[in-house]
């Protein structure tokens, strides 16, 4: 462990590291704890070493190991060859994900969550509460690993509800049931959407140009299990379409996801002009198409009682991932026979 972290101490916040003994890649992140919010980092740290020391699924990342020394704090989890797929969809990846790959990312994801949410591990269940593309992080299979645990939330024994004061999150991830903002727009100088979710997402992305604290108006703090699979539902759309959560690149009617596609999900008419041009048509049913846009529908949902829970989708997503792949076979035996 020590080995590792000699040849990271000073770098960015990811890298790469080998730890000599085990003769193994692994990938570090470097915890920042600046001045400002150094209490929450520290938070952030303890919680995230917590819960993944406690945890053991094929779809959560696994952490080997961490390092506390005065400042420095170090996470070691085991090294995904594929990054996440945040990337991928964006076009950052080498390698094209068609139709069967993503169901199969999207099933991953979701028994990832139906664990957490389970509390089979811990006897408590646990909101992830960043759920988002960018922490679906993708071994050499493709195998789907949830990752950051910082924000993570340990639900209060027997209760299905905790109300926090503080709203922790990624900004087109966001539940309405669990927080809902006064509209204002962004500063001028936040250009991308990772600049503009730490815009929005308080405490945890604060951004130093906030003046006053009612420059963010906080109507709810009602955090359920449901929050996450909202979040799910919205990283659904993002495989379906190959969209961004959100994109400020777009017109204001256009940013948001969900608002932006959330009228075309149940209408087959329309469904195909979302679809991600990138897939080859040869990957994918309409039939699958279908039913995943319908899924994520409901996962998105406005009233969290009308969600699935994680253990529906994942049956949902393995009836999806048949479905497509026997009318794929049925498709190409009709082709052979012409």
């Amino acid at each position: 462990m020590r080995d590792a972290m000699r040849s990271v101490c000073g770098v960015n916040k990811n890298t790469l590291g080998i730890m000599s003994s085990m003769l193994k890649v692994v990938a570090i992140k470097k915890m920042e704890l600046p001045p400002f919010k150094e209490a929450d980092g520290e938070h952030e740290f303890r919680v995230e070493v917590n819960i993944l020391s406690r945890l053991d699924h094929p779809n959560l990342v696994s952490l080997i190991g961490y390092c506390a020394d005065g400042k420095h704090r170090f996470l070691v989890y085991e090294y995904m060859h594929n990054g996440n797929l945040e990337d991928h969809l964006n076009g950052i990846g080498e390698i094209k994900i068609e139709w069967p790959l993503r169901l199969k990312v999207a099933l991953g994801a979701a028994r990832g969550l139906a664990y957490l949410h389970s509390g089979s591990a811990i006897g408590i269940p646990i909101v992830h509460r960043d759920f988002k593309s960018a922490n679906i992080l993708l071994n050499t299979n493709f195998e789907a690993k949830i990752s950051d645990f910082g924000l993570a939330k340990l639900m209060p024994e027997g209760q299905e509800t905790c109300t926090t004061a503080r709203v922790l999150g990624t900004f087109g991830y966001f539940d309405p049931e669990y927080t809902s903002f006064k509209s204002f727009p962004p500063p001028k100088s936040m250009n991308t959407p990772h600049q503009f979710s730490g815009y929005i997402s308080m405490t945890y992305c604060r951004h130093p140009i906030f003046d006053r604290p009612q420059d963010l108006d906080v109507t709810t703090g009602k955090l359920t299990l449901q929050s996450d699979v909202y979040a799910f539902g919205v990283v659904l759309l993002e495989l379906l379409t190959g969209r961004r959560a959100v994109d400020l690149n777009q017109g204001p009617n256009d940013q948001n996801l969900v608002l932006q596609v959330r009228d075309t999900l149940n209408n087959k008419k329309k469904l195909r002009t979302v679809i991600d041009p990138e897939m080859s048509r040869s990957s994918y049913t309409m039939e699958s198409i279908a039913m995943f846009a319908n899924l994520a529908s409901r996962c998105v949902r406005i009233e969290s009682s009308e969600r699935p829970s994680t253990e529906e989708c994942v049956k949902e997503l393995q009836l999806i991932f048949y479905t497509n792949s026997k009318g794929l076979e049925k498709a190409m035996h009709t082709f052979r026979m012409i």
